[in-house]
Parts: C-alpha cells; sequence; structure tokens
C-alpha cells in the first residue's frame, strides 16, 4: 500500500469513527489535527492504517477534551 493510500484510509477511518460517535468537532480544524497527528506518526515509521487511525483518534479525543472551557463542564456536569 502506498503512503498515500495508507494517509487516505487512516484518515477515513479516524473521521468515520469521529463522525458516528458524535464527536467530530469543525470540520477544517478536525481534519487539519487528524492530518497533522497522521503525518507525525509517518515520521516516526509507522505504517499500519489502523493503528495511525486509532492513535490519531485518541489524540484528538485528548485534545478535544483540553480544549473544552470550564464553563462546558460545569454545565454538562453540573
Amino acid at each position: 500500500m502506498s503512503i498515500r493510500c495508507t494517509v487516505e484510509s487512516a484518515f477515513f477511518i479516524a473521521w468515520s469513527c469521529l463522525e458516528k460517535s458524535g464527536e467530530l468537532g469543525p470540520p477544517d480544524a478536525t481534519a487539519n489535527f487528524l492530518l497533522d497527528s497522521i503525518e507525525a506518526q509517518l515520521r516516526t515509521g509507522e505504517r499500519r492504517h489502523l493503528m495511525l487511525a486509532n492513535r490519531a483518534i485518541d489524540a484528538y479525543r485528548v485534545h478535544a477534551a483540553q480544549s473544552r472551557s470550564p464553563a462546558d463542564c460545569e454545565a454538562r456536569f453540573g
């Protein structure tokens, strides 16, 4: 599988997962974050598309949780 196909596959898997779970944020920002995450992993030598997708999803979830304001958390849990 070429690098291009690997990136496309990993991105599609990550995007679909976040979309189905309702966690997808603003499309442009989310796409950039996922692609940056996948690219960073490729630089370390990772080539398995499922691993790339899963790590990108995990990184996005951490990023999204840290990006939430305290007021959002209070409104949700308080």
